[in-house]
């Protein structure tokens, strides 16, 4: 693999190469949860109910409960499966961040996910640790495309209330649920640029816990746009994240009608119900096939 070294520091990949996205593994999804730190007692719930847990030592932990809530974890960290799990750390930036890396640094863990990422510098000194970059601030935002083609950087999420609060916005949402305009534009730019690098992004959180309805609609958006999962804060949201990432009968069969014609085809491009099917849509198609096979380790 080729790198090259960024004049601001920090190796990063270059070009987008298929070996890339074969290398980097985000932990499994598409169901990813939230657990609060300070709640060691919900931590192996939580891995009941998803198929990665998000440990938070940041914004679900009050400031006056950041020491207990990193010595419960420091206790249980040997019997969490480190294919599972990822800690959400505080800032690097601040002493409860720097605890929280030198903690983890001593331990089996393997993905560390790093609030308001600004700027490659943020993460570029946390190998061993694989990192899960959160863009949520105007700067972390506009640097995506930086941040994604860092070595250490395996996978991107976004962050639609924690960008507004830091334009001065007072609403993530129009009044119909739908993301208003700078909410889509973060949603998007993350996304584009963790593919561009050859890594995944994660779609970001859904806080209308009773409201499965659209709770739903907002997965559909995230697997027709490409998210590799949905992160989620409560446990019940963890299996409508799985049916909205399974594919329904009929685009199973839509793929595999496909795929089973290009076999038969000579060329690159093929007619298929009276349409000229090309690369992209095929693509398209696998993506389809290859998502059935998925189990929930939890079901």
């Amino acid at each position: 693999m080729f790198s090259t070294l960024s004049s601001e520091g920090g190796n990063r990949r270059g070009v987008t190469r298929v070996e890339d996205r074969l290398e980097l593994r985000l932990p499994v999804g598409p169901a990813i949860l939230f657990c609060p730190a300070d709640r060691p007692d919900r931590y192996h719930k939580a891995l009941a109910s998803a198929d990665t847990v998000i440990i938070d030592l940041e914004d679900a932990v009050a400031v006056d409960r950041k020491g207990m809530a990193r010595e419960a974890l420091a206790t249980a960290l040997p019997h969490l499966p480190v294919e599972r799990t990822v800690v959400r750390i505080n800032s690097p930036r601040t002493a409860d961040g720097r605890a929280d890396i030198d903690l983890l640094c001593k331990s089996n863990l393997r993905f560390v996910m790093v609030p308001k990422v600004e700027c490659p510098e943020d993460i570029s000194s946390l190998a061993p640790l694989s990192v899960i970059a959160l863009c949520e601030t105007a700067r972390g935002v506009e640097a995506a495309p930086d941040i994604a083609r860092l070595d250490d950087c395996v996978g991107m999420m976004w962050g639609g209330e924690d960008l507004t609060a830091d334009i001065g916005g007072r609403r993530s949402r129009r009044s119909d649920g739908s993301y208003l305009p700078h909410v889509e534009y973060a949603r998007s730019r993350v996304l584009i640029a963790a593919a561009a690098a050859g890594i995944s992004a994660w779609d970001g959180v859904y806080l209308d816990i009773p409201d499965l309805v659209g709770l739903r609609a907002e997965c559909d958006e995230a697997v027709a746009m490409g998210f590799a999962a949905k992160v989620a804060i409560h446990p019940t949201h963890a299996d409508v994240i799985r049916q909205a990432y399974r594919p329904t009968p009929a685009q199973l069969a839509w793929a595999r009608k496909l795929l089973a014609a290009l076999e038969k085809s000579e060329f690159g491009v093929v007619s298929f119900e009276g349409q000229m099917v090309d690369g992209p849509v095929v693509a398209m198609a696998r993506a389809i096939v290859a998502s059935q096979p998925h189990q929930s380790l939890t079901s």
